[in-house]
């Protein structure tokens, strides 16, 4: 049962770290002239085809047309891409619980570790999947932008895990 309650409270700190991680990069986006408001920026109201789907879309689209043999329409973009980020964060979130669950490693070892690692992760997968270049092809600025971020979804996530965790104890 201890397995099972740590991986719902690491679901939901995930997607407490997944807004978090989006309030930075929106602010970013504010910041260098973006006009949108934040609904419209988060739920990505102007992805209207495949070609402007983000990474996660991408991975998305390149599941569904494994799933169905099929390209998936465009109308698809917009909700395969916001499904895929915030699916992405929270499954982050789930299996921080799980690894939670082992006193094998020590807890701010673990915490601290996290953002980078989720980070770290999607260079190596999403290259693989042929959505990102290697991260030798980006410039060392795109790098650290990406990986800031990620640090602010992995302290606010495993801050939000030692909260809600706490309380269900």
């Amino acid at each position: 049962m201890r397995l099972v309650r740590n991986v719902g409270v690491g679901l939901l700190a995930g997607a407490i770290g997944t807004a978090a991680m989006d309030l930075v990069l929106y602010a970013r986006y504010r910041r260098g002239g973006g006009k949108a408001g934040i609904w419209r920026w988060e739920f990505a109201s102007d992805i209207t085809s495949w070609e402007n789907a983000s990474a996660p879309g991408q991975l998305g689209r390149k599941a569904l047309k494994l799933a169905t043999g099929q390209e998936p329409p465009d109308e698809w973009a917009r909700a395969t891409t916001n499904i895929m980020h915030w699916a992405t964060g929270v499954g982050w979130g789930g299996q921080y619980g799980a690894v939670s669950t082992t006193k094998a490693i020590h807890p701010w070892v673990r915490a601290s570790a996290f953002g980078p690692a989720v980070w770290l992760f999607g260079y190596v997968v999403l290259p693989l999947a042929k959505v990102y270049k290697p991260i030798w092809a980006y410039d060392a600025r795109t790098l650290r932008d990406d990986l800031s971020a990620h640090i602010v979804y992995g302290t606010v996530a495993t801050a939000a895990y030692a909260a809600l965790a706490k309380k269900e104890r």
